[in-house]
């Protein structure tokens, strides 16, 4: 199993978007500052998450959400 996984930095509010086979190991891996993008800018929190058979379909979503170009698009998944 895949996810795409969205979280939430507590300090500035900004959300990162990734894709992983393990969710609870890759949130470990960004709170502890092992991600270029998510480094000194947490705690992060996962504010939504997806389940996909295959990596191809993961990243297919990842990629579509990442292109929504206004933050309003996002929150809509999280209710």
């Amino acid at each position: 199993m895949f996810f795409i996984y969205i979280i939430e930095s507590t300090l500035s509010g900004k959300y990162y978007i990734g894709c992983t086979d393990n969710i609870n190991r890759r949130l470990i891996d960004h709170n502890k500052g092992l991600s270029k993008y998510t480094r000194n800018k947490g705690p992060w929190v996962l504010k939504y998450s997806e389940e996909y058979g295959n990596l191809s379909e993961a990243r297919k979503r990842e990629k579509q959400i990442k292109s929504w170009k206004k933050r309003k698009y996002i929150k809509k998944l999280f209710k």
